[in-house]
């Protein structure tokens, strides 16, 4: 069995100063292993900045569905998101169904993020995910816009009976699209719900022998204060938490989930 690895990051990084600096304070604390920082956001120029001095690891949280806040957005880049955040959110056929009248605002908008997260922080992204998981949608995945040989986070991983067969079943589609081009982990769970214990000790148990990542958000006071508390190392065990470079770093298996 391969050796097990804990990525444990933090979206959100550079929406706003509050959010930034919660999740720094955790990526200080330890419990925190990289970030994924938006562009275009009100503190983005801050974020990156910090990341640089501090030593953060970041990857692109893509942004498809929530409005630019930075002044340096142009009218031309605001008008495309909004065009694809109108669309997102109409519902889940949204998300399975592909619109081409969209297309080229799709590969504007990505791009645009792809060119500006490379001038904040100095190199393309190595590891890109979606804020609310938008980078999963049937545009992004049938116009192949994120580049191949990164590391793209996959679908929620559910046991049976946690969701429908149909639900798994068109997440193990999608997460099959992705690995033939980029680097997946093994496991993707979110940080909440924090109670019962025993869902986060499994997870953290999965970690001692696979690659899982924990999705977290210390803007919400909740998972804030557990990131900062010694119940959450406790809980963590023997599980090694990592940056998600120590996973890119080890040579890409074959078949690799």
């Amino acid at each position: 069995m391969k050796k097990g690895l804990l990525i444990v990051n933090a979206d959100d990084w550079g929406l706003d100063a509050d959010t930034t600096d919660r999740i720094l304070e955790c990526v200080e604390a330890g419990s925190v292993s990289s970030v994924s920082a938006m562009v275009f956001m009100k503190d983005s120029e801050r974020a990156a900045a910090l990341a640089c001095v501090k030593g953060v690891e970041a990857g692109l949280h893509l942004n498809l569905t929530t409005t630019f806040s930075a002044d340096a957005c142009s009218s031309r880049l605001s008008e495309h998101q909004q065009k694809l955040a109108s669309y997102l959110r109409r519902g889940r056929i949204a998300a399975i169904a592909v619109h081409p009248g969209l297309a080229r605002a799709f590969e504007y908008v990505v791009n645009a993020q792809m060119d500006e997260f490379q001038r904040l922080y100095g190199s393309a992204p190595e590891r890109i995910d979606g804020h609310h998981h938008a980078h999963l949608c049937a545009n992004m995945l049938a116009q192949r816009l994120l580049p191949a040989g990164t590391l793209v986070r996959r679908n929620f991983t559910f046991l049976s009976g946690e969701k429908s067969i149909w639900n798994r079943l068109y997440r193990r589609m999608v997460d099959g699209q992705l690995a033939r081009r980029h680097r997946l982990a093994d496991f993707f769970f979110s940080l909440r719900p924090l109670r019962p214990s025993s869902r986060l000790e499994r997870i953290f148990g999965l970690a001692r022998g696979a690659v899982v990542e924990l999705e977290t958000h210390p803007a919400q006071p909740d998972e804030y204060q557990f990131l900062r508390s010694p119940a959450f190392f406790n809980c963590a065990g023997g599980a090694v938490i990592a940056p998600p470079s120590v996973f890119l770093a080890r040579p890409a298996a074959t078949g690799e989930r």
